[in-house]
């Protein structure tokens, strides 16, 4: 063995250990968001640091530098896998131990005081929380951009190769056709059936259960539970999802679950050769999303499976007050100026994202006060739906992300939706029968597609050329677009 292809190993074997540290840490979240009790709040963000204090420690060894300097890739793998842990060791020498410590304290302690503060309708208890959260974010990334963007050095954790400015381009080029797309549907004549009841939460956990073996979510490496706000967590032989449940909007707990299994099959499909390596998990937020946003939105709110929910539903629950399958379609894809991002409809959801995308970008350029941040919350929303906020907990309140300090992973959904556009196109070319599968309540066509194009590949190429490669071609946000259109013209009878 050589000398070259020694570090190569050494630096393999220590990343290993730190990768499998790193699946610890995240198990500890993990449990505080879905069973540890309450009272375990402050204990947890002092493990959550001290977990993080070992991590930025390994990720931060001199020795990386040594053996990424003496090491040879023999192959496109250890190509790949020196790339990422290239980048993550110039990212991490960045940011002080003592910060990152305080990062991952202050947000493990901050999500507890948002969900109080969501429950109570209470801005006031959690702004303090998001100052300091904001604040650590802000310091972490000047530490990150040296004097370039802060923004741009915060998306660079979720999706590499992302700017502000060319998610902003994005955002302005499909704002208009959604914007008109909207118009026309919600001034349409014909307008779709609400679905109206009461479903018991535990009937709706046995559906929700029935809908992730349908999109084939491994249940000898995952486990479905409940959280405040829903979630996927973990890789390799062990993805955890949750759901919630409304018992007046059974469509929340289904496709809050579809859409986190999603992203948990995108990690339980990677070649098991990349398990505990810079490749083992999802390149980027971006991809995450579009396997997320494709299981719920083009497969799950599609007409062949919907089809065959109605039936379901119609079994379970009894009379739904909703006629037929078509009625039901319709209903599923409701359009309507709702206030909560993950039950919005495919028309307005991306403007819930640019709507963040724009006010988190001002916070963290310190254009924004923190003080005034639910203030203009409400007028933008009121802008850009219509409607006024209600209530804290349907307004600034209602998203997880900025206590968890994750700020520039918002705009990743939108991009997400736009990748899983491509795919989609690309998928129904080369599965032409796909919904007669689908009708049956079999996803598996298009999970294996979507497994064998991209999934299995992890890390293994960046973000865009991943999705290209199963493409055939350089994403936009055309074929999401043209998508929106086809489907909401006919439900709505354009």
């Amino acid at each position: 063995m050589t000398a070259h292809t020694t570090a190569y190993a050494d630096l393999m074997a220590f990343q290993r250990e730190t990768e499998a540290l790193a699946q610890v840490a995240g198990r500890l979240g993990w449990d505080q968001e879905t069973v540890m009790p309450r009272g375990a709040a402050e204990q947890r963000s002092e493990e959550m640091s001290a977990m993080e204090g070992v991590l930025h420690a390994r990720r931060t060894d001199p020795r990386i530098a040594d053996w990424l300097d003496r090491a040879e890739a023999p192959d496109a793998v250890a190509a790949a896998n020196l790339r990422h842990i290239r980048r993550s060791y110039a990212r991490q020498v960045k940011v002080p131990a003592a910060l990152a410590q305080e990062i991952a304290r202050v947000t493990s302690m901050a999500q507890g005081i948002w969900a109080e503060a969501r429950a109570r309708d209470d801005v006031a208890a959690f702004l303090p929380t998001l100052a300091e959260v904001i604040r650590l974010r802000r310091e972490e990334a000047a530490c990150l951009a040296q004097g370039g963007d802060l923004y741009d050095a915060l998306i660079d954790d979720y999706e590499p190769g992302a700017t502000a400015a060319s998610l902003g381009a994005m955002f302005d080029a499909m704002r208009p056709r959604l914007v008109a797309l909207r118009g026309a549907v919600l001034g349409a004549a014909h307008q779709p059936a609400r679905l109206e009841g009461q479903f018991g939460q535990e009937a709706q956990m046995r559906m929700a259960r029935d809908l992730a073996s349908a999109f084939g979510y491994d249940w000898d490496r995952g486990r479905l539970d409940l959280a405040v706000h829903p979630f996927s967590s973990g890789s390799g032989n062990d993805a955890r999802i949750t759901t919630r449940v409304v018992e007046s909007d059974p469509f929340n707990c289904f496709y809050s679950t579809i859409h986190e299994v999603g992203h948990a099959c995108y990690e339980l499909g990677i070649d098991p050769d990349y398990r505990l390596t810079p490749l083992g998990a999802g390149v980027s937020m971006g991809v995450h999303e579009s396997q997320s946003r494709i299981y719920e939105n083009q497969l799950g709110r599609g007409r062949a499976f919907t089809g065959w929910m109605f039936g379901q539903m119609v079994e379970r629950f009894g009379d739904l007050g909703i006629a037929d399958a078509d009625g039901f379609y319709g209903a599923v894809n409701r359009v309507q100026s709702g206030f909560i991002r993950t039950e919005a409809d495919e028309v307005h959801y991306n403007l819930h994202v640019m709507m963040r995308f724009d006010l988190e970008r001002a916070l963290i350029r310190g254009d924004l006060a923190v003080g005034d941040l639910e203030a203009a919350w409400n007028d933008r929303f009121k802008a850009d739906f219509g409607v006024a906020v209600p209530r804290a907990s349907l307004g600034m309140l209602q998203d997880v992300h900025w206590s968890c300090g994750l700020f520039g992973y918002f705009p990743t959904y939108s991009l997400g939706n736009v990748y899983a556009g491509c795919l989609n196109l690309a998928l129904r070319r080369a599965v032409p029968d796909l919904d007669d599968h689908l009708a049956r309540g079999d996803a598996r066509p298009a999970t294996d597609w979507l497994r064998e194009n991209l999934q299995r590949h992890g890390g293994l190429y960046e973000p865009r050329e991943v999705v290209a490669r199963a493409c055939g071609f350089d994403p936009s946000e055309g074929p999401l677009l043209d998508y929106l259109e086809a489907k909401f013209r006919a439900i709505y009878r354009l």
